[in-house]
């Protein structure tokens, strides 16, 4: 997938935060991306935003939780992050294929109203004062969570490998897929499932648990 990304400073963002945006302590954060799903990445700073598709984001830390991303020095995403020191997670469903494939393959940078031509709806999380992290991110519907990170600065490591870290310090899960701290895939809506990125567009959906 195309780390490219798309930027708009015109797509609407809504008010309402989706029906089931539900908190998820942070010492289960890291279980939302467990399971390896493709990613949304937002950020936002002075007055612009962006949304791109990252196939390389893992956990990386429990307490407190951390993050990595790969993020390649040609996306406009990432000079966002630079410049604010934030970033958002999210992980799109199965629904939400074609429009990642659309919004990981083109470049902010020659079609700056993507997100508008993709209809790619946004959001505000709540505040959330106890964070320290401004909620001016924008995030997208139709995920299955949603995670907010502080960059946590390593130069060295950002400029030779396009690797980055971040600590959550908020994180949101729709409460049909994920509760108690564990997915609940098998329960959901088919509609939840997670996207895995394989090569080419293609992706497989997140299966049926085995329990052992």
């Amino acid at each position: 997938m195309s780390t490219t990304a798309t930027t708009s400073t015109i797509a609407t963002i809504a008010t309402a935060a989706p029906e089931h945006f539900t908190p998820v302590p942070l010492d289960k954060a890291y279980r939302l991306l467990n399971h390896g799903p493709t990613v949304l990445v937002s950020a936002a700073h002075a007055g612009q935003h962006n949304v791109m598709a990252a196939a390389w984001a893992c956990a990386l830390d429990f307490a407190p939780p951390k993050v990595t991303l790969v993020l390649d020095k040609a996306t406009r995403t990432r000079e966002l992050v630079e410049a604010s020191g934030e970033f958002a997670l999210q992980l799109p469903t199965v629904p939400m294929a074609a429009m990642t494939v659309a919004i990981g393959t083109d470049s902010a940078k020659t079609h700056p109203d993507k997100l508008q031509q993709h209809g790619v709806p946004l959001f505000h999380a709540p505040s959330h004062a106890s964070t320290h992290i401004s909620t001016h991110i924008p995030l997208v519907h139709g995920c299955a969570a949603w995670l907010l990170c502080r960059v946590i600065p390593e130069p060295h490591i950002q400029q030779t490998y396009d690797l980055f870290i971040g600590e959550v310090v908020a994180a949101w899960a729709d409460e049909r897929a994920f509760r108690h701290g564990h997915w609940e895939f098998d329960t959901a809506p088919d509609t939840l499932r997670t996207l895995h990125y394989v090569a080419g567009g293609q992706f497989y959906a997140t299966g049926a648990s085995v329990r052992v």
